[in-house]
């Protein structure tokens, strides 16, 4: 059920002023449970990134029980969650020490969050607030799987160099990783490798700090493409994935899911047309799409996005071929044989995205629907798709 006070007067996608963002929920709890049932299976906890949805609504869908773990990328979510009732946080970006004071701020709440380092300037300026506050805060040890983003390789000096830091007030929690290469794979030969990278690169780390001596509880690995391709989880406490709840483009193009698992999309209203030139213009450009043109990068280019009809359909050859800032211009693909269909000013359209997370972080509410319980229209097959409620979006730092 979706949380009865959201619910709006009768609307529909064809309704609101456009643009604006759609979530299909029946597709996010499929896209949800698919995940869960998998690593259930594999014996690992799923610590949810809540980053994508930046949602308390949708965080509560994701999670029923507040106190299993859930991952965030800002402490503004962090502190958005902890206010609505979560109690068990990562902060998954490496620390900045002047941030401390808030993490404490939540630590004083009774919110058990941790947080991520990987230098041994960052473990002595936590130890020494620790220290004068005698708040703790656990410790998570950033380990690099790939060359990707930030940490430390499982077998550098270092690792237990910021071990003996935190020692004193025994703050180390344990490790992580995030195998950010995996979003250029394209085969599932490459996905199941990159994914078993993940698992063995964070294992040996945290068996380089037990030999040590050091306790390191928490093996914390994660990313949608290596959480679904994942096919041995030893040694892993827990798995972090984001993008999932909602998939996207990129997600389909490297085999993660299909475009018909896609929850999220722009509805958006053709304003015009360029004959001349080959387009159909729109109400949504980079303001409501984003920029991210991850699909450049794959076999399948999507432009700024696939153009679908109402009910959520492709459009054979079409993407969103360009964008500025409020315009989008609709074209056909340079490979496609289709034609340009006639679409009359006034059409509705969705757009789905290249990246869930920059998309979503362009609007501040969702547009909730259920295809599954809409109304049949009595004089076509097509769906008056209702919104049945409204969901907001954290934003900022």
């Amino acid at each position: 059920m979706i949380s009865p006070q959201l619910t709006l007067p009768r609307q529909t996608l064809a309704d609101v002023d456009t643009p604006f963002l759609a979530l299909d929920i029946d597709k996010m709890d499929k896209n949800v449970a698919r995940l869960a049932n998998k690593l259930n299976a594999l014996g690992a906890a799923i610590r949810p990134h809540l980053k994508t949805v930046k949602s308390i609504d949708a965080s509560e869908r994701i999670l029923a029980n507040k106190s299993a773990g859930a991952t965030v990328s800002t402490l503004k979510e962090a502190e958005e969650l902890a206010a609505a009732g979560f109690n068990n946080l990562l902060y998954a970006v490496g620390i900045d020490p002047s941030k401390l004071p808030r993490v404490m701020a939540l630590r004083r709440q009774g919110v058990d969050i941790a947080i991520l380092l990987d230098s041994e300037h960052q473990a002595q300026a936590v130890i020494d607030a620790c220290t004068e506050t005698d708040i703790d805060i656990p410790v998570l040890i950033e380990i690099d799987c790939d060359g990707h983003r930030g940490g430390i390789l499982a077998d550098d000096p270092k690792l237990l160099q910021i071990a003996a830091i935190l020692e004193p007030r025994q703050l180390l929690r344990g490790v992580l990783n995030h195998a950010g290469e995996s979003y250029s794979c394209d085969s599932p030969q490459d996905l199941i490798a990159c994914a078993e990278n993940e698992r063995a690169t964070a294992v040996a780390a945290a068996k380089n700090l037990h030999k040590a001596g050091f306790n390191c509880p928490m093996v914390s690995i994660g990313s949608s493409p290596t959480a679904h391709f994942s096919a041995n989880l030893k040694g892993v406490t827990e798995v972090r994935a984001g993008v999932y709840v909602f998939f996207d483009l990129v997600m389909a193009g490297i085999g993660v899911c299909q475009i018909e698992d896609i929850a999220l999309s722009v509805v958006t209203t053709v304003i015009g047309h360029r004959e001349d030139k080959g387009w159909i213009m729109i109400d949504a450009g980079w303001m409501a799409l984003s920029r991210d043109r991850g699909t450049a990068r794959q076999k399948i280019d999507q432009g700024y996005g696939l153009v679908c009809d109402l009910a959520g359909v492709p459009i054979p050859g079409l993407i969103v071929g360009d964008v500025s800032q409020e315009h989008g211009q609709i074209s056909l693909r340079t490979d496609s044989t289709a034609q340009l269909p006639q679409l009359k000013i006034g059409t509705r359209l969705r757009i789905l995205p290249n990246h869930a997370c920059a998309t979503g972080a362009q609007h501040s509410q969702y547009h909730v629907f259920s295809a599954a319980q809409s109304e049949q229209k009595t004089d076509s097959e097509t769906q008056q798709l209702a919104v049945q409620a409204v969901w907001p979006r954290i934003k900022g730092w």
